[in-house]
Order: structure tokens, then sequence, then C-alpha cells
């Protein structure tokens, strides 16, 4: 939930034009938040711009492939292969923009810290 925004937050306070985008309808979910989590929206998407795209459909493909055709980097943390199935993956994109830097955020995946989710879980 935090890899994603925090690099492009980075990328956009370094001056970099960062378009964020957020499901069709409300937007990113943590417009939402309340609590502790109020403020995690407007931190880490402050510098940047948004869209709404449908990435379920052949339209929001399409303009999410219009928009990375002349991105300079794309920065996403969905789960190991979603964007692969939807033709979003670095195969595809990186055919279109041969200069794209793909960066695919990922946590606990396979590895020496695989079980630190269950570790965090337990500590609450």
């Amino acid at each position: 939930m935090v890899m994603g925004p925090a690099a492009g937050l980075v990328l956009a306070d370094l001056g970099a034009e960062v378009i964020k985008v957020e499901p069709e309808g409300k937007g990113d979910p943590t417009r939402y938040l309340k609590s502790t989590g109020a403020g995690f929206f407007a931190s880490f998407s402050r510098n940047k711009k948004s869209v709404t795209l449908d990435l379920g459909s052949a339209q929001g493909i399409e303009a999410a492939k219009k928009l990375c055709a002349t991105a300079d980097v794309f920065l996403e943390n969905f789960r190991p292969g979603a964007l692969e199935a939807k033709g979003l993956g670095y195969e595809a994109l990186s055919k279109a923009n041969p200069r794209l830097i793909y960066c695919s955020l990922k946590g606990f995946l396979p590895g020496p810290y695989e079980s630190a989710r269950r570790w965090t879980r337990s500590c609450r």
C-alpha cells in the first residue's frame, strides 16, 4: 500500500510529472481513510496529477498504454502477474516505449522475508 505511492512521491518531489492512475468511480480508496489514516492520500499524492481509468475495460487499458507510450517511468505495486494479464506488463509496454523504466514494487514474495507479514500480525 505504501511502496508505489512513496516511490511516486519521491519522483514528484524531485520535479517529475507524476500521473497517478486511480480506479474509475470514487478513485483511490485511500481518499476515504479515517482516523490515523486520514492524511495518507494528501501526504502521498502531493505534487501528482490524477486520472481515473477502468483497467477492467478495453478502453481503460488502451488509455493506460497511451500514457505509458510517452512516459519515462512506470511504477506499479499490483499482485504478481496482474498487469501482465491485462497487457500492461514490461514486455508489452517496453515494445511500444523501449526507453521506459518499469518498476514493479512487490512485498512479501517468496524469499527470506516472506514470513514477515505473519510476524507483524502476531505483534499486534
